[in-house]
């Protein structure tokens, strides 16, 4: 089945009403039926191309994507897809300051991982009731928080949200710092929140699920490329290394010819000195 049928079937063009529409969207708009917008096809599919044309670079440069999907249609998608291809994910509630507080986002994460060892351990059990009861519930919390990216080491390439209004506060962190967005843009919000839109219906889970299944295609090729470039590199450094033993055989080899035969001039320096 071909990618156009797949978006068609999973009903990504059926937009808003038009009552409750964004102006900003018109050029993705084809026209309407029963006061619904209806999203032209090829735009969803020129934005899914160019997103999947840049994650896949992204992902080759050896960064990662992060995706945001909190709402309910999307954040079961996001998990699933985020963790086949090992993505870091945010699903449930967008904490302030994720990208722009990282350092602060780090040590709840090291906290969790503590937690994590109090419970693995046994000795959990070694505290009282009450003070048990506080620290799995405070390891709860995290987990449902921060569970996704908790290995998340550095800021990552680019950002992907489904829901551009709903994940406003994720997309003006990645915009303070420089980092590039993309999201899947209903007729009801702003593409010029993100730098690639992919207009599309994002209150269906069919719809949602298409646009990472494609997406995550990309990241999967740009992780071979990622691979096929360290292995490059690890034949080309066993290389190097190859033909600096060569050299200094053929060194060590002319410099024991001089030194038996004492026949090399006064003025030329023996090999492998300043």
């Amino acid at each position: 089945m071909s990618t156009v049928q797949t978006l068609v079937d999973s009903g990504i063009h059926f937009g808003q009403r038009r009552t409750n529409w964004n102006p900003k969207m018109a050029r993705f708009i084809f026209g309407e039926r029963n006061k619904i917008h209806i999203i032209d096809i090829r735009e969803t599919l020129k934005g899914l191309l160019l997103a999947e044309r840049f994650i896949e670079q992204v992902v080759a440069s050896g960064k990662d994507v992060c995706f945001v999907g909190t709402k309910r249609q999307a954040k079961d998608s996001i998990a699933k897809y985020a963790t086949e291809v090992g993505m870091p994910f945010v699903n449930e509630r967008w904490l302030g300051g994720i990208l722009t507080n990282f350092r602060t986002i780090r040590d709840r994460l090291g906290r969790l991982e503590e937690l994590d060892r109090l419970v693995e351990s046994g000795e959990i059990d070694t505290y009282s009731k009450k003070m048990a009861s506080q620290l799995l519930r405070q390891r709860r919390k995290i987990t449902r928080n921060l569970d996704g990216i908790r290995t998340m080491e550095k800021m990552p390439g680019a950002l992907m949200v489904v829901d551009v209004s709903r994940e406003a506060n994720a997309l003006r962190e990645a915009r303070s710092l420089g980092i590039p967005t993309i999201g899947l843009v209903d007729t009801d919000g702003d593409p010029d929140l993100v730098d690639i839109a992919i207009p599309g219906n994002d209150d269906s889970i069919r719809a949602v699920e298409a646009v990472l299944r494609e997406l995550c295609a990309a990241i999967s090729r740009g992780k071979g490329q990622r691979t096929a470039q360290a292995e490059g590199n690890d034949a080309a450094s066993e290389n190097d290394n190859g033909d600096d033993g060569s050299s200094r055989r053929r060194r060590s080899s002319r410099s024991s010819f001089r030194s038996d035969n004492g026949a090399a001039p006064a003025t030329e320096a023996p090999a492998g000195e300043g």
